[in-house]
């Protein structure tokens, strides 16, 4: 039976509805705060790692805003098959943070250059595009042995082992641990500064303060970065009027052995997708099964891959439907794909004006910190709440338990693979490659019903 998860009657637009002008840009800019911070964190958190300098990081935000902007207007806008016709923002994925810190220090300290990381990592995202691509097209059959005890166990495990990402900007990013300012007493103030102010607004009874915590904590940890003489704008004399995408700026690279756990994570990544367009469809009245359900999720995945591999050429880390707007689409009663339009043109406007790169980059680490230890955390609380739905029997507890066992040891203790293969050592260097894949194997060939 094609009906929706949730009640659609509170819906004062629907999805092929057009609101008046003014209406649409009030409920499209509630969009972009939404989803500001999630799109701006990935290349803050992988710049940082990479040591880049303020130009360089700025312009990777930059591209991140652009390419979530026309990645948006497509994935709304459904041309051909390509699209899944939703309300459905795009933008960088959380989920890649980590194993692109890793393989790109690897490479760094195997002699590349920061520049010569960022080609290999752009060349394996636009590999693992292709994939995605591929899958979009056997949805199906993805489905069948990609189950929520596995994407509920990767989602936990991405939100655990990014809490140490989180943690090192908390005590100042690696800049502060290379002139001995980690862990000090500003930087930890700055830090519980953000994140009080997240926590006091989170718990009003506003849903709009609500939804605008995290903005709203991180102005407070601007504000107060800039009393205390941390905020430094100068990089804004040097940067250009426009930020006028570039092709390959970093060059394009591939090394296989380092591509398997990036493949893994686009396809955890295409089971997210799936999640987040079912709620939305239900959000906005839409089946939830049925032919018209997985043509959305054939032209919404299709979009994703053609997404990510347009972002890896304009040096933009992968793109993924984010979860944040469902919550503005019940806020504000308007499901209608066109205000995706107003939000994408939005988007890669502010990708466009290199001051806005330049602003969110001079936002000290430590302030970030604050904030991104909460996400994280809601990541790895997203995993609870999907394994809480998964029948806890000894099949799927022993999936679980070593799964965990193995992704989590091998974050903990990364040498545990040094007399490994090279190419297996690669392969299971991330935890979450390592557990991720544990799980999938566990719950392919484990005797008993997969579910």
């Amino acid at each position: 039976m094609n009906r929706p998860l949730a009640d659609s009657a509170d819906l004062i637009h629907g999805l092929e509805d057009r609101p008046p002008l003014r209406e649409t840009l009030l409920v499209a800019l509630q969009h972009v705060f939404a989803v500001f911070v999630g799109m701006i964190t990935p290349p803050l958190l992988i710049a940082g790692a990479l040591k880049l300098g303020a130009i360089e990081t700025a312009y990777l935000i930059s591209m991140s805003l652009f390419v979530s902007g026309a990645a948006t207007m497509l994935q709304t806008s459904r041309i051909g098959p390509v699209g899944s016709g939703l309300l459905s923002i795009q933008g960088t994925s959380f989920t890649f943070i980590a194993p692109i810190i890793s393989v790109a220090g690897a490479a760094m300290a195997g002699g590349a250059t920061a520049q010569q990381a960022l080609g290999g990592i752009f060349g394996l995202c636009l590999a693992g595009s292709l994939v995605v691509m591929l899958v979009s097209r056997y949805i199906r059959y993805a489905n069948a042995v990609i189950t929520p005890v596995v994407t509920g166990t990767v989602v936990l495990l991405i939100g655990l082992t990014l809490v140490e990402v989180g943690m090192v900007s908390v005590g100042g990013g690696y800049g502060a641990k290379a002139d001995g300012s980690f862990g000090s007493l500003q930087n930890l103030g700055l830090a519980a500064l953000v994140t009080v102010v997240i926590l006091v607004f989170n718990g009003c009874r506003s849903p709009r303060l609500r939804m605008l915590s995290v903005v709203l904590g991180l102005a407070a940890g601007y504000l107060a970065a800039a009393l205390l003489g941390r905020i430094d704008l100068s990089p804004l004399h040097e940067a250009p009027l426009l930020n006028v995408p570039t092709l390959f700026r970093y060059g394009l690279s591939f090394d296989v052995s380092v591509f398997l756990p990036f493949l893994f994570m686009y396809l955890i990544t295409v089971m997210e997708s799936i999640g987040d367009l079912t709620a939305t469809s239900s959000l906005t009245g839409q089946p939830i099964s049925g032919p018209v359900y997985f043509k959305r999720l054939q032209g919404g995945l299709l979009a994703d891959g053609i997404n990510s591999l347009v972002g890896a050429c304009l040096t933009s880390f992968p793109s993924t439907t984010f979860a944040q707007n469902n919550g503005v689409i019940q806020l504000t009663g308007v499901g209608s794909r066109y205000v995706g339009l107003f939000i994408g043109g939005m988007l890669m406007l502010l990708g466009l004006m290199p001051g806005v790169g330049v602003l969110v980059q001079a936002l000290p680490p430590s302030a970030l910190g604050g904030a991104t230890l909460i996400l994280f955390g809601m990541v790895a609380a997203s995993g609870i709440r999907i394994l809480s739905r998964v029948p806890m029997n000894r099949r799927n507890a022993t999936i679980l338990a070593t799964s965990l066992g193995i992704g989590l040891g091998v974050s903990f203790v990364p040498e545990i693979t040094q007399s490994l293969p090279a190419f297996l050592r690669s392969t299971l260097s991330s935890g979450i490659a390592s557990g991720g894949m544990c799980a999938l194997f566990l719950n392919i060939f484990l005797p008993g019903e997969r579910q």
